[in-house]
């Protein structure tokens, strides 16, 4: 999903907050869950094929942009933002309404209508506690175990089904039209917003108007500001029913405004593309219209656990190397039944918590999904709660339970050692990306350990 550059970069597991409306009745609901990067880069930009660190940032509420960059990074408050948090509330409106004026120039400009911006604008407030959220991220880590307990509960799982149940001629039609499986559509449904429990209840046009004024990511959201007056000038919606999460997020599967103008559908046919009601048709539709649009290839699974031989080779763990599921067979990389993987299309191989978690061979609709959110936590939940919903096992493979994630000031001091060491990491921005993992691994081999590239407190510990 396209997004502006932004000027400050980090990693939130977003929780969508909204009116509890038209759950699915089922188990009890539970909020929706979902680890994003902000946006730093275009989304259809090729998303490096490389496995990221499980290490996220949690705050109180939703963050949906886009398109997240390969980045962990918490915010910092610039001389700039702490003039402006010097301002009074009285002159931070009269500013934000004169920055407000100067906008609407430049929107008319841009073909949005006069009668647009007066519906629109008219009424729209400064609101400081968006700002705070956005920048007051505290910075509480999560593993990805953590987070699938809560991503695939049983709760989660068994709402799937019962919504599956509910909306199945809908969803079986959605993937007749776009090739989309029915249960990886609900999985997204499902964590984006508790299957519509949790769809936001923000003032969209404002959120993204006090936003855009901020400095810090202004031309961002001022892209997106500008986006949803197009979406309420092509008769899609109403102000006031543009509702999302206080970054501008809408609807049933959380798009921002510019992803709506680039994938939404109207599946209904009634001459609107309504993600917002109660109806999920259109927003369902909307997240197959973007798998498609992606690349998404019918048939083919997200990812296969697999048990890896005890000889196996950890440098291949490389999402960078590709092989038919055939080949990985005869090297004993085997389902967790023992038997080959079918050969659904090239794979590499995944250790998202390295040699002592679960492996997975994932295939190319892994990196479509990484299109709606580049966090592999994501991924492995959409995929793994379509799979639950389906029928299919938990994950059998255990987890390092006993690891905890490291802390910003943690990866940062880890890539310092490392390239101290002579392993260089090629910056010190406490993001555990393909560069830092490929020292870690390199590091390990030195060391005459197994080169998972896993970069555990462990590793630290023994770097000191």
């Amino acid at each position: 999903m396209t997004t502006a550059s932004c000027r400050s970069r980090l990693a939130v597991f977003a929780f969508v907050a909204g009116l509890v409306a038209q759950a699915v009745p089922a188990a009890a609901v539970e909020r929706s869950l979902r680890p994003e990067l902000r946006p730093d880069g275009l989304s259809n930009r090729p998303v490096p094929a490389v496995a990221r660190q499980a290490v996220y940032i949690l705050p109180g509420r939703s963050l949906r942009p886009e398109a997240r960059p390969d980045t962990l990074v918490p915010a910092f408050a610039t001389a700039e933002e702490e003039d402006e948090a010097a301002m009074s509330a009285t002159d931070r409106q009269r500013a934000f309404e004169a920055w407000l004026a100067d906008f609407a120039d430049r929107a008319r400009a841009q073909g949005i209508a006069a009668r647009v911006l007066d519906s629109a604008l008219s009424g729209v407030r400064y609101d400081a506690a968006i700002i705070d959220r956005d920048r007051n991220q505290s910075e509480f880590t999560r593993t990805l175990w953590d987070y699938l307990d809560s991503a695939v509960s049983e709760t989660r799982v068994a709402n799937g089904r019962a919504a599956l149940a509910e909306h199945g001629p809908l969803l079986e039609r959605i993937e007749a039209r776009y090739g989309v499986e029915k249960e990886i559509v609900t999985a997204i449904w499902g964590l984006e917003s508790a299957y519509g429990a949790f769809r936001g209840e923000t003032d969209v046009i404002e959120a993204l108007a006090t936003l855009a004024f901020d400095g810090r990511r202004g031309a961002f959201f001022e892209q997106q500001l500008l986006a949803a007056l197009r979406i309420l000038q092509s008769g899609d919606t109403t102000p006031d029913r543009m509702k999302g999460s206080w970054a501008g997020a809408m609807g049933h599967t959380q798009f921002m405004p510019t992803s709506y103008l680039e994938h939404a559908q109207d599946f209904t046919g009634d001459g609107k593309r309504d993600i917002w009601g109660a109806d999920p048709a259109d927003a369902l539709a909307s997240a197959a219209s973007y798998l498609a649009n992606h690349g998404w290839i019918s048939g083919q699974p997200w990812g296969v656990e697999v048990q890896l031989p005890e000889d196996f080779d950890y440098r291949l763990a490389d999402r960078e190397i590709t092989r038919m599921p055939s080949d990985w067979a005869r090297m004993g990389v085997v389902d967790m039944n023992g038997r080959p993987v079918p050969d659904h299309g090239a794979a590499s191989v995944l250790l998202p918590a390295g040699a002592r978690g679960a492996a997975f061979l994932v295939f190319e609709n892994f990196g479509v999904i990484e299109r709606y959110n580049t966090a592999d936590a994501y991924v492995i939940a959409v995929g793994h709660l379509a799979d639950r919903i389906a029928g299919g096992p938990p994950i059998r493979a255990d987890w390092p339970r006993g690891d905890r994630a490291l802390t910003y000031a943690e990866r940062k001091e880890m890539q310092r050692r490392l390239t101290a060491a002579g392993f260089d990491t090629r910056g010190i921005d406490g993001r555990i990306g393909p560069l830092t993992i490929a020292a870690v691994r390199a590091w390990q081999e030195a060391q005459g350990l197994t080169p998972d590239g896993y970069a555990s407190l462990a590793v630290l510990e023994r770097l000191r």
